[in-house]
Parts: structure tokens; C-alpha cells; sequence
């Protein structure tokens, strides 16, 4: 037979009279499961052997305290809480404070255990005579309980379980109240209760109440503020005093007079205090909650979406975001102040948010993937009016946000030089680069099988920059039937393989890049964040790193929470990339379709993408410091032509990488790397800019089936371009070869046979002396070439350009 304990006991003793003291007040005498005449049997033993089917402790939930999201500087990006709360220990709490919760809601509390009999009845018999409620029933330790009770309830049933008017509830909560006396001290419950309590307005706990009515702190609240924070507790809605300031002091009133009568204080402190205006509504501090109240609201989103995929904080997305807005962990961002900064103060420059065309420019920092600013035109908000929307422009589709990005044009041919030089083209690769190259039903390799454009494909150029180019006079002027024949020479597969490997892929329907013959002149659909963190990845020589918004995240006792943190890996070689920067650097200079937009002693590098009609242009480019991808674009359906629609507020009568977006990415890069030392690239060893090539055989005058025997015999393949060509060699031979014979190919490469008509025509002219020929003259139309849009292309109707 179970041995009773002395514990026990008191509890039997402490619910018995806890019935008695109810049934004299009336507090159970409406609304019971069980009336009080069904209790005239209900044994003292009895009633000790159900209270063993009750739980022995209280199990509370943690404190909901608020988290913050903050930049790289710590300075505070947003707040994230479902209760504004900020736990402070009993030390931190004025004594006056103190003196005030307990005189109004138990003057005995130091005296009595769980349960104040004495205390119940007074309270009971002078608000019977004051005609309505002046002082508590409850103990400051039942409160506790109840309050805990609640804020532990996760569903409707257990809320309504929590507040329940019913005998069992009361029963149960004095069961807890006992516990939490036997486990806690009398201060230590007073410090729990006072930082669980509700103050009104959004303010729960006392530290968050003093900053809110009285910019003050729990340390340091006066007679009269504290006596009004006291009086909160009771009806926090109806005695808040920013709702009914009249109701507030009336109620702070009824508290200092309870502190004289109790002798807390002097008369002359209660007169005072009375006199003294209830609060300052010029002191009232608004804790803004949320992504929405944030300087950076989008970036905080992006960072909001990424903690809801850390499966540290919850299974569930629902479970992570309760976890988020209430465990008081502090979230340490890659944003950079100062370069975000500089984005707007360009978006500010350059743009308004009324225009018609929307930009964005995302900042990247080379070899961490850390995202250091993200800023658009168009701000966060839901009047139209005003050019707010809720569109985060830099980012995925797969973000609730997110708007999933825009075809990207030539900034693609990064990428093809990429392919080009990792399988040994050399930067001096020439290709015979007409004003307009005939694709028509050209079947060209993939990864996966082959690609044709139909029966109507001729790309042109837009520039006047044509004929025997480079590789770097090419990117110089963005010479699209250089690039569309070098991707030939590569193959789709590695120029695919290579965007793949710096995070490239379709932002719209999270689907690599297809592989199409246009595909140097863009592809898919991509964002600013993709592709600066993309072009980071040649700044970093070749180290690619999954972009990072979050770097840290801290509980709030300061030990460190787990989350995804830098992850990079080699991509590309670094003697690749370093013969990437060469090229791209030689667009900045003058002449280059960048140059324009060249500034300090620091190395630049960038490239230049306009999509079919002009509806989106693009400028990404770097140092090795950080990199930045801005863009400009059509954000309404329809989408439509830039030229005609309105920017920074008036008529844009062109358009173009350079032009339109290269200002916009100029004025953020020159505010982001102010006041930092120069760098410079590395520059590219004499493998990389002779490539690894061999000798090609002579076939100049040979027949297709001859030359194409020879060639394969040493490892080419090959293949014969259609139509044929001026020249001096007989008809139907070979007049000459791209690569040509006297700059050898990387082995294994394309070779492609143009055959000569016999019409003795002018041979392609001879190189130049100069490794790169004069600048083409400047037409004010930079970028790549126009083609038509192929018919083959269904996924992406807006076929792109430069």
C-alpha cells in the first residue's frame, strides 16, 4: 500500500479549501461539469486519490522571446517574434516594480504557499462592495500557471482547455501551482511571471513593456510608471493606455492607493505619482515586426525563406516558423551595409519606382558566395500607385517571392569562352565572323542527343565588328557569328556543362539550361543572383560557392544553432579562369563594348547580354573584390520592347547592356569598392593564352571526302559548312578551314570545311600584325547581334539575343 507523503497531504488540504473558498465566492457556481452537491460525498481521501491522477509538475513551453535577423555589422536588418519579449532576470527589475504587481495582485504573496485562502475571500467580499474587480483572487503563482498553460497550447482545443471556466481546471491548476511552489522560490516564480505576463499593446514581460510605454528599462521605471504597468496585467486591452488613456490611469490609480494602504509608500508618493501624466504617447516605441518593416525587406524575405528550409528549426515549415518568431536566435546575414548601400544610392540615381521598366543589381563576394547587397527599383508594398510590388527581382522563382529571373543574352558567352579555353582554345582562336551566318536546319550535338534550329535561322551582328577575329576581339564587340560558330567548335555539352558548374540553371522552372544552338546568345531564364555569383566564380579563379545569405545563427543563450554554411569547390581550373578575366578584362578596355563604363586603378571584367527585342538588358562584370549583375527589363505582361517605356522618368530611345544596365552596375561597383586597396587579376600563363593546341595538316584545295580523311586521320572531326564560299581554289574544293591551319586546334575539335565556289574572289584577308585588330567603329549599339527568332524554341518564345 502506497505510503502517503507529507507533500501530498498539503496538496489534499490545499484543494479541499480551495473548493470551500470557490463555492463562498461563486466562482464555481455556475458552469461545473460536476455541481458542489455532487461533491457532498467527495471525501478528503477521495479527493487525494483523483488529484494522483493529475500531472505532478508543470511542464512549460520555453519563454517565446523575438529573433532578429542582422547584417554583416550586426546593425539590426529585422525582427521576427509572435510576442515582443525580452527575459530579464528579478535583479533587473526596479524593487518599486515589484512592490507594485504584488501589492495589486497578491500583498501576500511572500506569506502564503499556492493558495491564499485569506487573501481570496478579502478580494472576493471588496469586490462584492466595490461593485467591480479592484484586486485579484488568484495567487501571483497561479497566474503563472495559467499564463503558462496558455502559451504552451498549440491548437484551439488545448487553448480552450487552458481557459475553460470548469472545476477540473481549477483543481489542476492549484495541483500545478503546488509543484511550481515546491520547485521555485518565491523570487524566482515573481521573475517568470513577470516575464510571461501580457502588458498590452504587444508587450509581453516587463522589459519589453518599459521600452514600449516609457523608452525606459525594467531597471529604471518609476513609482508611477510601474504601478501603471502593474495595473496592465489585469485587462492588458482595456487598461492600455495608447487604447483609453483615462481607462489606464484610473487603473494605475486604484494600484497606488493599494500600495499606501499596504504601506509599499508614502501618501505624498501616491499624490505625486497620481498627478503624474499615465504616459508620453511621444515615448511609445512601435517594436516593428517582420520582413515588412524592414530597410531591406526584400533581402530579409530571401533570408526568411532560407531559415524555413533549415530542418534545425522545425520538420515542417509551419513548425520552423513558430520556431523562428519565438526562440529568441539571432540570425547574422552576409549583407554588407555599405554595399547595400551603394546598390540603392544607384537604383536612386538611375531609376524611379514609377518607371515602366523595373531594374535590379545583386552583389556577390568572390570565393564565399556571400550575397552583399540586392536591390531593385520597384519597392516592397502593395500601391500600385507608388511602383510597389512584392517581387523580389534577384532571386528564383522556387522562392514564394521570387519573380524567377530573365533571359540573360550574351552575358551566355562567358561561359562558351569558358568551354572554349578549358579544352585548349587559345585567346587568339580565330573564326571567320560574317556580318550574318546562315544556321539554318543545322544539326548540332548535345549532352543528350542533337539540336536543330529549323529551316530559318541567320543570326547578325548589331556591331560593326566582323570578319578573321579573336576570341577577345570578339568578346570586345560581341560578335555573335564568332560565338555561335565557337560554340559549335566546343560543343553545346561543354558550354552546358560549364554554366551547370557555376550554379547556372533555369530560375523559372528550376531546369538546367537547354541546350540550342542560340545558346551562347542566352538561354533559359536567370537572375541577377545566379549569374553574379556565376561571374564571382571567375573573380575567385575558378572557385564556385553556393550563394550565402545566412551566415550564423545563435541561440539566445549565445551558443551557436547549426545551418548550411560556405560550400565551394574547384570548377573550373584557375589557369581557365584567369584566361576568362583576360578576355572579359580586354571588354572594359576602350573600345570594348564595357569600356565605357571602366573606373579606378582596380581590374574590371564584364560582359554585356540584350534579349530579342530588347525587353531585358544586362551588364554582370567584377574585380576580384566583388561581383555585380544588373539588369533592366519589362516586368509587364506583355512583355514589350524597352525602347519607348520610361526610365529614371523619361523615354528611353535605345537600349542595351552598356548603355541601359552598365550605369546602374557602374554606380554600385564604384560606391561597393570605394576606399578599398586595388586588385588585379592573374594573369594567364603562356599555356592558356597559346592553348593546347596541334598542328592542323594542310588541306587547302583538296576535296570535302580528302581533306576530311586527312583531318580525321589526326584526331579532328569534321565537318563542311554549307554553300560555298569565295575563292581562288577550285570549285568544290576546300578554299580554307575554321580553325584555320596556320593557328593549329585543340585536339579532338571541329573542324569545319568551307568549300570554294572557283569564282578566283579575294581570299579571307590575312591577319593582322597586332594580335587584335582595330577597335570597330563605335555604331552606339554594343552587345551581340540580332537573329531571328528560330521556330524551333517553343519554351522560351522570347529567343535571345546578345
Amino acid at each position: 500500500m502506497r505510503v502517503r507523503e507529507k507533500g501530498d497531504r498539503g496538496v489534499v488540504q490545499s484543494v479541499v479549501l480551495f473548493l470551500g473558498v470557490s463555492v463562498l465566492s461563486g466562482a464555481l457556481a455556475a458552469g461545473l461539469a460536476i455541481p458542489f452537491a455532487g461533491l457532498a460525498g467527495f471525501t478528503t481521501e477521495k479527493t487525494h486519490e483523483t488529484l494522483q491522477d493529475l500531472p505532478q509538475e508543470l511542464k512549460t513551453a520555453p519563454l517565446a522571446v523575438k529573433s532578429k535577423i542582422v547584417a554583416s555589422d550586426g546593425s539590426l536588418i529585422a525582427n521576427l517574434f509572435e510576442q515582443n519579449r525580452i527575459p530579464v532576470g528579478l535583479a533587473q527589475v526596479n524593487p518599486i516594480m515589484r512592490k507594485a504587481i504584488v501589492a495589486i495582485e497578491d500583498d501576500r504573496y511572500y506569506e502564503h504557499g499556492a493558495l491564499d485562502a485569506k487573501g481570496t475571500l478579502r478580494a472576493m467580499l471588496r469586490n462584492q462592495s466595490e461593485g467591480s474587480v479592484q484586486q485579484g483572487g488568484s495567487s501571483i503563482t497561479q497566474q503563472y500557471v495559467k499564463l503558462s498553460l496558455v502559451a504552451k497550447a498549440k491548437t484551439p482545443e488545448e487553448y480552450q482547455q487552458a481557459t475553460a471556466s470548469t472545476y477540473q481546471r481549477k483543481i489542476a491548476e492549484l495541483r500545478y501551482a503546488v509543484a511550481v511552489e515546491k520547485e521555485f522560490s518565491k523570487d524566482e516564480i515573481l521573475e517568470k511571471y513577470l516575464n510571461l505576463a501580457n502588458f498590452g499593446d504587444g508587450a509581453y514581460g516587463v522589459e519589453a513593456a518599459a521600452r514600449h510605454y516609457f523608452s525606459t528599462t525594467a531597471a529604471k521605471l518609476t513609482l508611477a510608471q510601474a504601478s501603471m504597468l502593474a495595473g496592465l496585467v489585469k485587462n492588458p486591452t482595456g487598461y492600455d493606455p495608447t487604447n483609453s488613456a483615462s481607462a489606464a490611469k484610473n487603473r494605475r490609480d486604484v494600484v497606488l492607493r493599494r500600495m499606501q494602504e499596504l504601506n509599499v509608500i508614502t501618501a505624498k508618493q501616491a499624490t505625486d505619482a497620481i498627478r503624474t501624466p499615465v504616459y508620453d504617447p511621444k515615448k511609445v516605441q512601435k517594436v516593428p515586426n517582420g520582413c515588412a518593416s524592414s530597410k531591406y525587406p526584400f533581402y530579409c524575405e530571401y533570408v526568411v525563406s532560407k531559415l524555413l528550409e533549415n530542418p534545425a528549426f522545425g520538420k515542417t515549415k509551419k513548425e520552423a516558423d513558430h520556431y523562428i518568431k519565438t526562440a529568441g536566435i539571432t540570425v547574422k546575414t552576409s549583407l554588407d551595409p555599405k554595399m547595400q548601400r551603394a546598390a540603392e544610392a544607384s537604383m536612386k540615381e538611375h531609376t524611379r519606382a514609377t518607371d515602366q521598366a523595373t531594374a535590379a543589381i545583386t552583389m556577390v563576394e568572390p570565393g564565399t558566395g556571400l550575397v552583399k547587397a540586392m536591390a531593385q527599383s520597384r519597392p516592397y508594398g502593395s500601391d500600385k500607385k507608388k511602383g510597389e510590388v512584392a517581387y523580389n527581382y534577384n532571386v528564383e522563382k522556387s522562392y514564394a517571392g521570387g519573380y524567377g529571373g530573365f533571359q540573360n543574352g550574351s552575358t551566355m558567352k562567358a561561359f562558351t569562352i569558358a568551354a572554349a579555353i578549358q579544352k585548349g582554345f587559345p585567346l587568339n582562336h580565330r573564326i571567320n565572323s560574317p556580318k550574318q551566318i546562315n544556321l539554318s536546319n543545322v544539326k548540332w550535338p548535345t549532352c543528350t542527343g542533337f539540336t536543330s534550329p529549323g529551316d530559318d535561322y541567320t543570326p547578325s551582328n548589331s556591331t560593326a565588328a566582323s570578319g578573321d577575329l579573336t576570341m577577345i576581339d570578339a568578346a570586345r564587340a560581341s560578335t555573335n557569328t564568332y560565338f555561335l560558330q565557337l560554340s559549335e567548335q566546343v560543343g553545346l555539352c561543354n558550354v552546358g556543362k560549364v554554366a551547370a558548374a557555376l550554379g547556372m540553371y533555369d530560375a523559372q522552372q528550376d531546369v538546367p539550361l537547354e541546350q540550342v544552338v542560340s545558346m551562347t546568345l542566352g538561354v533559359g531564364y536567370v537572375t541577377p543572383l545566379m549569374l553574379s555569383n556565376a561571374y564571382a566564380t571567375f573573380a575567385a579563379r575558378g572557385k564556385y560557392c553556393t550563394p550565402q545569405v545566412i551566415t550564423s545563427v545563435t541561440s539566445l543563450a549565445g551558443k551557436p544553432i547549426k545551418t548550411p554554411g560556405t560550400s565551394c569547390k574547384q570548377a573550373l581550373e584557375p589557369a581557365v579562369a584567369d584566361g576568362v578575366n583576360r578576355v572579359l578584362h580586354e571588354v572594359m578596355e576602350p573600345g570594348g563594348t564595357g569600356g565605357q563604363l571602366k573606373f579606378g586603378s582596380s581590374d574590371l571584367a564584364g560582359k554585356t547580354g540584350t534579349i530579342q527585342a530588347n525587353k531585358a538588358v544586362w551588364f554582370a562584370g567584377y574585380s576580384n573584390r566583388v561581383a555585380a549583375a544588373a539588369v533592366v527589363a519589362d516586368t509587364n505582361l506583355p512583355y514589350t520592347n524597352l525602347i519607348g517605356q520610361t526610365l529614371d522618368g523619361r523615354k528611353m530611345y535605345d537600349a542595351s547592356g552598356s548603355g541601359t544596365a552598365g550605369p546602374v552596375w557602374e554606380s554600385a561597383m564604384r560606391g561597393a569598392l570605394a576606399g578599398l586597396p586595388e586588385t588585379h587579376f592573374t594573369a594567364p600563363n603562356d599555356k592558356t593564352v597559346r592553348g593546347d593546341v596541334k598542328n592542323l595538316p594542310f588541306v587547302t584545295g583538296m576535296s570535302p571526302q580528302d581533306a576530311t580523311n586527312k583531318l580525321q586521320g589526326e584526331g579532328f572531326k569534321v565537318n563542311v559548312a554549307s554553300g560555298q564560299v569565295d575563292s581562288a581554289e577550285t570549285a568544290g574544293t576546300v578554299a580554307w578551314t575554321s580553325p584555320r591551319q596556320r593557328d593549329g586546334a585543340p585536339e579532338g575539335s571541329l573542324i569545319t570545311l568551307y568549300l570554294s565556289n572557283g569564282s578566283k574572289g579575294q581570299k579571307p584577308p590575312p591577319p593582322p600584325n597586332s594580335p587584335n585588330p582595330p577597335n570597330p567603329p563605335n555604331t552606339g549599339k554594343p552587345g551581340g547581334g540580332i537573329p531571328q527568332c528560330p521556330p524551333w524554341h517553343p519554351q522560351f518564345p522570347n529567343c535571345p539575343q546578345r
